[in-house]
Parts: structure tokens; sequence; C-alpha cells
């Protein structure tokens, strides 16, 4: 797969945003634990102008193609995932100004079929965000046992315990499934009742990406390692796309604000920035929520 033949088409969410809460000064350096496609690094980086300070991570092989420029510049670039990458980097003693934490997938994994993450455009049932990992989406659905569906469907697809069931039920009697249109298809059928703007599918895909990708348990482990990598008077950033995830930051960010002198930073946010409102003409903006700290 080449650059040529897939240019990226990502658009940062809440770039204003960051860039207004962040604050990146001149010869601050910088952290994005996500940095995907480059959208936000290179704006924060533009105006830090601290590349060799700096340092971007991303686990998508295909990501990295698209960094190589800042690369190029003295930036260091982690290929891993944001945990592995925060853990290595506290153990080397490395600090940062600004840090970003970007949980959302980036258009051009939503977008490229052959990625298996939406059912827009029929492709294989991949899912995988490090094509590395050995489990895909496929093995996930046609081996795990009903118990184990139902809980991933209802638990990370937030679907209700009978619409988790049946869909559960309709993907065992269709299995083996290969494709992401097969799996939508499936999904549909299943549905009941009327639907409009939002396809009864879009939730149990949400499911399975967040199994596949252990994303959860990712954002849980990373956010205590936060403050460890941040200089004091540093600010740090979390975007977060659903429920889920933002309920796992909210009480994280919570439990700082209420640990007293024990808390390692102020929150900045006292309301997670909005981007339905605030970012109104990027649609992939919808659902994000930034929220901001600062190392004490």
């Amino acid at each position: 797969m080449s650059i040529k033949e897939h240019p990226p088409l990502h658009v940062p969410v809440l770039l204003d945003s960051v860039l207004r809460e962040l604050q990146p000064q001149s010869g601050e350096n910088y952290l994005d634990l996500t940095a995907g496609y480059g959208g936000h690094a290179r704006a924060v980086l533009e105006a830090t102008d601290n590349y060799a300070e700096s340092t971007l991570v991303d686990r998508d092989a295909f990501a990295h193609q698209h960094l190589a420029d800042l690369a190029s510049r003295g930036t260091q670039l982690l290929h891993t995932d944001f945990v592995n990458a925060a853990k290595q980097l506290v153990q080397d003693g490395r600090t940062y100004s600004l840090i970003l934490l970007d949980l959302g997938v980036s258009s051009p994994q939503l977008d490229l079929p052959e990625r298996g993450f939406s059912f827009t455009n029929n492709g294989p049932l991949d899912m995988r965000m490090d094509k590395r990992q050995a489990q895909t989406a496929e093995a996930l659905i046609n081996t795990a046992n009903r118990n184990n569906l139902i809980r991933i469907i209802q638990e990370f697809g937030e679907e209700p315990r009978g619409a988790a069931t049946r869909y559960a039920d309709a993907i065992i009697a269709a299995r083996p499934l290969h494709s992401t249109g097969e799996l939508a298809e499936v999904v549909k059928h299943a549905h009941v009742g009327k639907w409009k703007k939002t396809h009864p599918a879009t939730r149990t895909f949400q499911a399975f990406r967040i199994a596949v990708n252990d994303e959860l348990l990712q954002v849980s482990d990373v956010l205590p390692l936060l403050p460890q990598l941040l200089k004091k008077g540093g600010r740090v950033g979390v975007i977060s796309f659903h429920s889920l995830e933002d309920r796992i930051v909210k009480r994280y960010f919570a439990e700082q604000k209420n640990s007293g002198y024990e808390a390692e930073l102020d929150i900045l946010t006292k309301k997670p920035i909005d981007g339905a409102t605030q970012d109104v003409h990027n649609p992939r903006s919808r659902s994000a929520k930034l929220r901001v700290a600062v190392k004490k």
C-alpha cells in the first residue's frame, strides 16, 4: 500500500480548540501519543518549532508513512501502542511541555475498506490498528462463544441486553463471516424496529473494534502515566469519542481534582469542549470531547 494510492485525507478534530487550550509556545517539546497522520502534530510543532525534542507515537504502520517528513526534521517516531510508548518514555526519563492523546479512529482507517473498520465499503473483517497483531475481528467473531459475543456487544457497543443477544445469536447462525458487509447485513436483519440515520450495526462494529484493539484497558493504563511525562506547567489534552472512553477520562480527571495536595494535575476544562459545537464543519468531530489539564 503506497502513499500515492491513498493520500491522507485526515482532518484533525477540534484543532483550533487544541491549539487554544494547550497554548504551544516556541521551544516547548511535544508528545503526541496518537499521532495518526500528523494533523495535530504539524500544527503544534509549527508553533513550537521544536521538532528535535518531540515524540510522535502510533501503532499503525500506515500512519508512519505520513510522518516521515517530521522524522526528517529530527522528531522521534515510535511504532507501538501508546501504553508501551508511555512506559518506555517514563523509563527513559523523558518529560514534555505538551501532550495530546486523541483516542479516535483516524479517517483513513475508517475510509479504507481493506482495514475493515467500517461497513460503508465492503472489506475484510480486520479492524486491527496494528497489523502486527495476530487477532483480527474475523477471528474473534467466528470463534467467540455466545456469552462472550453478548458481553462484547452489550458492554463495548452499549447495546441493550436483548439486542446484544439477538445480534450474537444471528452472528453464530451465520458463521463463518469474512467481510464487513456480511456482518452489517446479519446485524441489520436481526434488528427490531425502524431506523433512520444510524445503521443498526454501528454499535456492534464499535464493540468489536474496541475488543480487538483492547482500547478501554489502554486508556485506563495510560492516564496515570501522563503526569510522569509532563514538565511542571506542562499541558495535556485528551480527546475521546464515545461515552465508554470519556467516562474513564472523566473519572481520572475527577480523581485528580479531588485529591487535594496529592493531585498532580489541575483541571483546566470544567466541562469538556464539545466537538459538536466547537468544530461544526468537521463531521468526525460530532461526538468528540476534549479535556485538558496542567501539571502542578
